[in-house]
């Protein structure tokens, strides 16, 4: 693969955040990092296959979650299992609530190339058919394993109208809405990012 073939991705120095007050876990504090971690002068598109390596960087990560409440607010998530064709190999048959990858230099020519990525992202692996209202909830930062350390993920919450979220990709397998009692029965099953957002958003 030639320089020109890999793919150049949104990292912010580690240092940036870790100047914004490191966390181990989930943080909701949005205020406090977005604006600085989120920062042009501060970011920079490097390539992706030194950056997986490379923890005096953060890969910074939309992590979206489709959650539906019924009529009688039974709460369903979105969740599925990572076949082998998605990206990270070191997350390969892990199941999943979050949709999202990285933000590319293809983004950069946007006002917002998080915002453009994270659309992007959502536009290639799912389809939404129904109503929904998205906010951001926090952060995840998990450095207690090899995948944590290199990335910051950016929490979403998309509130679906219907239970009309299906994949567009083949590697999201086995995808569908679970009642969130029944994720969290086997939530030992997930990766760690979805093990830390079921803990600090769903578990009362």
């Amino acid at each position: 693969m030639t320089t020109a073939e890999i793919e150049q991705i949104l990292v912010v120095p580690t240092t940036v955040f870790h100047q914004c007050g490191h966390f181990q876990g989930f943080s909701g504090d949005t205020d406090r990092y977005l604006s600085r971690v989120l920062d042009s002068q501060v970011t920079d598109y490097l390539p992706r296959d030194k950056m997986e390596v490379d923890p005096s960087y953060k890969q910074l990560i939309p992590y979206c979650i489709f959650r539906h409440v019924d009529g009688d607010g039974n709460v369903s998530i979105f969740q599925y299992t990572r076949g082998k064709g998605q990206g990270e190999t070191r997350l390969h048959a892990k199941c999943s609530i979050g949709i999202g990858g990285h933000i590319s230099s293809i983004d950069a020519d946007d006002n917002s190339p998080y915002n453009k990525g994270m659309q992007r992202e959502l536009d290639e692996e799912v389809a939404i058919d129904c109503e929904f209202e998205q906010r951001c909830v926090g952060l995840i930062n998990d450095d207690e394993n090899e995948v944590g350390k290199v990335h910051l993920g950016v929490v979403h919450i998309f509130e679906v109208a219907a239970q009309a979220v299906t994949a567009k990709e083949v590697e999201i397998e086995r995808a569908g809405f679970e009642p969130l009692e029944s994720i969290l029965k086997r939530v030992n099953q997930f990766e760690t990012w979805s093990q830390i957002c079921i803990e600090a958003l769903f578990v009362k």
